[in-house]
């Protein structure tokens, strides 16, 4: 944990080295980044959810149904 913080802190010193245009740059690409990673990540929960509908094991119905299924 004390190295993980020590290499976040490294990376805070460096941002704060450059000058304020280069940091909102970089805030800029950080947060295109992230976006494109819960947008891959989106993806691949969709691919499996589908692949595991395709392979029959998801139903469909309604909470009435599920409480029923839950009684058996």
């Amino acid at each position: 944990m004390l190295e993980r913080t020590s290499t976040f802190q490294k990376a805070i010193e460096a941002v704060e080295a450059l000058d304020p245009e280069a940091q909102a740059i970089l805030v800029d690409i950080i947060q295109k980044r992230l976006k494109q990673q819960r947008r891959d990540d989106l993806l691949k929960e969709i691919a499996q959810a589908e692949n595991d509908y395709a392979q029959g094991n998801v139903r469909r119905g309604s909470v009435a149904d599920l409480m029923a299924e839950l009684d058996e």
